[in-house]
């Protein structure tokens, strides 16, 4: 062969490598923009994304927007901080949302509101069925607020008002947050048992020197003329009833230990952190709601996770109403 009639096969065997090249190139172009899309699957669909979101932070309220939406969030808020004044007719007790959920729901290991909304809907051991958020704010009013002592007798009805509100300034609270994401802060602090347990006439002390200035030295809270309270009740009448999540000394010692006292959260030890909230869920309150038989049969139904529903106290039968 000589070098003439050579010369244009390696011209043609040239263009059609370079061409074979372009278009694996473009195809991994290709693959790379598709797969990186707004609609990709992640490498392991079945798998939770990652997501570093231990700073979040909610919006700031001058966000809210204006119009029936943004109305909606400013109530929704208003009805959180202000529940007795605005919600009367339903609430039994001297609480407001915001004395569990701190700073208007938004204070991270006080049960944020940011965190819990894209959790739902979710089954739930306490009911034994699935939740909405409806379903739990519902709840609320029936444990937290004892609706059962209200004039109305009764929590808001389904699809009351009260629960579109709510919904919608927690739903603002949480822009940002992936649904079903298990957010970092959510519900209360998670504290180990101490090696020496938790002692409720230990906690007797640590209640009187750093609890009673502001909850009073029965736990009977800073109540006002109009009926609200400026530091709510933590047992008593007016208190949170026995099937309030509060009731159970493991939340309550989480809640202690990462905010209380009010504005010097982690200044207790975890030991004074246990202790004092088993003086606390150790006292006598509203009855739950969900007893329908004896004492004993509520306990062995809805009290099993060591809180003091149904124990004898100080000579008291904690569940029965009776200081």
């Amino acid at each position: 062969m000589n070098e003439t009639s050579a010369a244009p096969r390696r011209s043609r065997q040239t263009g059609l490598t370079l061409f074979f090249v372009a278009a694996i190139i473009a195809g991994l172009v290709m693959l790379v923009h598709v797969s990186s899309g707004p609609d990709a699957a992640p490498p392991d669909a079945g798998a939770p994304v990652a997501a570093d979101l231990a700073g979040f932070q909610p919006p700031n309220e001058s966000t809210i927007p204006d119009g029936p939406e943004g109305d909606s969030i400013r109530r929704g808020k208003e009805l959180f901080l202000r529940t007795g004044e605005l919600a009367t007719q339903y609430v039994g007790s001297g609480l407001t949302c915001g004395n569990c959920h701190l700073d208007a729901g938004r204070t991270a290991n006080a049960s944020p509101m940011w965190a819990a909304w894209g959790m739902y809907p979710a089954y739930r051991t306490k009911n034994d069925a699935i939740s909405t958020m409806e379903d739990r704010i519902l709840g609320c009013f029936i444990y937290s607020m004892n609706a059962q002592a209200s004039p109305a007798g009764a929590p808001p009805p389904p699809g009351d008002d009260i629960y579109r509100d709510m919904s919608m300034y927690f739903a603002w609270l949480a822009k940002g947050v992936p649904v079903g994401q298990e957010m970092p802060g959510r519900g209360f602090l998670k504290l180990d048992v101490p090696a020496d347990g938790f002692d409720p006439g230990r906690g007797a002390a640590v209640y009187e020197e750093h609890c009673s200035v502001c909850h009073g030295e029965n736990g009977e809270g800073v109540g006002n003329p109009d009926g609200t309270y400026t530091y709510p009740p933590l047992w008593g009448d007016a208190s949170f009833n026995w099937g309030a999540g509060m009731s159970k000394t493991a939340n309550a010692a989480g809640f202690i230990k990462a905010n209380m006292p009010f504005g010097m959260g982690y200044t207790l030890t975890d030991q004074q952190a246990w202790d004092v909230a088993a003086y606390v869920t150790s006292r006598e309150r509203p009855r739950d709601p969900r007893q329908t038989g004896s004492i004993e049969e509520a306990r062995a139904r809805h009290h099993k996770n060591g809180d003091y529903y149904g124990q004898m106290v100080d000579g008291d039968l904690l569940g029965d109403g009776v200081p």
